[in-house]
């Protein structure tokens, strides 16, 4: 094999001149170690061919159109807010110095694609990506008389994917493939769907865990960088979440532990172990419930998932059935240490209101009388009348007063400790359904 080089001169130099002698000596010396095993139709398309300038290079873009078939879609994360997807990409451009003459196209090896040029696509939001190579590298060339290059691979990518987790597990999230040119830009290479929305195939046949495909479409646009405009293509495709493990993993155990939590109203006040311990075990089993439910989750503070507020819910029923005994059993306490009042303590008890109440009401007459008194001295000044008005409503507000506070504790005062049971009974399971109803209407209709 003979090589050919270059003084140092011209390949320090940066012109275009010398950069195509550089090229065409790196072609010419690859040509004379690959002529040998070449067949001879290759060798006619591939003379002169140089790989390192694209087609139409003076005559406008180059037009590459793209299509794929979704494999399988792995995995969908909410804690890293990406999918992993398996695809088969195909891309379709025409290069006029492929043509040949027949009318069969030739499939090459794919490894021979290291000899012709091929667009610089990538796909955007990548996280990482590989292309398979068992048992060799999956790649397709074909190559039709008119020029057209097929050019197909098959890799396996982890996309990011933006979610909005605040209607969890009742959402829908919408991801994105986007393909973009890495160097080449709008003026260079213009990116097309072949098939439109059927240029993306395989979604309908997809069984994915907790998700459904509802709808995909494709769609054609430009990037803008600070370097300029590159095609881009975007693959949309719409998924939607499965409520019903989440209903039998989360929600039917929440509803059952707060049933659970209301049992303990049809226990005796008297059996303060058995209700201790039923209101204890449900919150602890409620908090465990709560935990277990924010593993598969991001731990950020800008999501209150709809699961959050359910199982927060739960909790506080939870808690106010144990906060319920505990006022309940206070308030039994609080009256068996009290004796009983008879008709006449009754009228005891009623006489001192009736005569602190008539205290309040004498001071308030001494003071009008006062009042009435320094008004005639001043009965022809205006401001006087007014600070009498004043005067003689300030006495009358204390009683006024008085009253209200009397009455206000005597709503607060349970006659009856065992009827807040009673009232326990109705309020909490009607309350419960009531919230319920709000809760599912708001997340499943807006």
């Amino acid at each position: 094999m003979k090589y050919s080089y270059l003084p140092a001169k011209i390949v320090r130099g940066n012109t275009l001149a010398q950069c195509d002698t550089v090229a065409e000596l790196m072609k010419t010396s690859t040509a004379e170690g690959k002529g040998e095993i070449l067949p001879p139709t290759i060798q006619k398309i591939t003379k002169g061919y140089n790989k390192y300038l694209r087609p139409f290079f003076d005559n406008g873009p180059v037009s590459v159109g793209m299509s794929m078939d979704i494999a399988s879609i792995d995995t969908i994360s909410e804690i890293n807010m990406d999918y992993t997807a398996t695809i088969f990409l195909r891309q379709r451009w025409t290069d006029e110095r492929l043509c040949f003459e027949g009318n069969k196209s030739l499939s090459l090896d794919g490894r021979l694609v290291e000899m012709l040029w091929v667009p610089d696509t990538f796909i955007v939001d990548s996280k990482k990506s590989f292309l398979h190579d068992i048992t060799v590298e999956n790649r397709l060339i074909r190559i039709y008389p008119n020029g057209t290059v097929l050019y197909a691979i098959r890799i396996t990518a982890t996309v990011a994917c933006s979610m909005d987790l605040t209607k969890y597990p009742m959402d829908k999230q919408t991801c994105t493939l986007q393909l973009e040119s890495w160097g080449y830009n709008i003026n260079d290479v213009q990116f097309y769907w072949t098939r439109g929305n059927d240029s993306v195939r395989g979604l309908e046949t997809l069984r994915l865990a907790q998700y459904t495909v509802e709808d995909h479409f494709t769609s054609v646009s430009e990037a803008v960088y600070e370097t300029g405009c590159y095609p881009k293509l975007v693959f949309h495709f719409e998924l939607k979440r499965n409520i019903l493990y989440f209903i039998l993993e989360t929600y039917v155990p929440s509803i059952l532990l707060v049933v659970l939590s209301w049992v303990s109203f049809w226990i005796s006040q008297s059996s303060v172990p058995a209700r201790i311990c039923i209101g204890v075990t449900t919150v602890l089993t409620m908090t465990t419930l709560m935990m277990g439910a924010r593993t598969s989750l991001p731990n950020a503070n800008c999501f209150i998932k709809a699961i959050d507020v359910y199982l927060g819910i739960c909790f506080s029923f939870i808690f106010g059935a144990l906060l319920e005994y505990a006022v309940a059993h206070f308030c039994t306490l609080h009256r068996s240490n009290l004796r009983v009042l008879t008709k006449d303590e009754d009228e005891e008890v009623e006489e001192e209101i009736n005569g602190v109440l008539a205290t309040i009401a004498n001071s308030c007459n001494v003071s009008d009388k006062i009042n009435k008194v320094d008004s005639r001295k001043n009965i022809n000044t205006s401001s006087n009348r007014k600070d009498e008005k004043s005067k003689h409503s300030g006495c009358s507000s204390p009683m006024t007063v008085m009253k209200r506070l009397f009455c206000i504790s005597d709503c607060f005062y349970v006659k009856n400790p065992y009827h807040i049971d009673n009232y326990a009974r109705l309020s909490f399971p009607l309350s419960f359904i009531i919230i319920n109803v709000f809760y599912w209407v708001y997340y499943l209709y807006f």
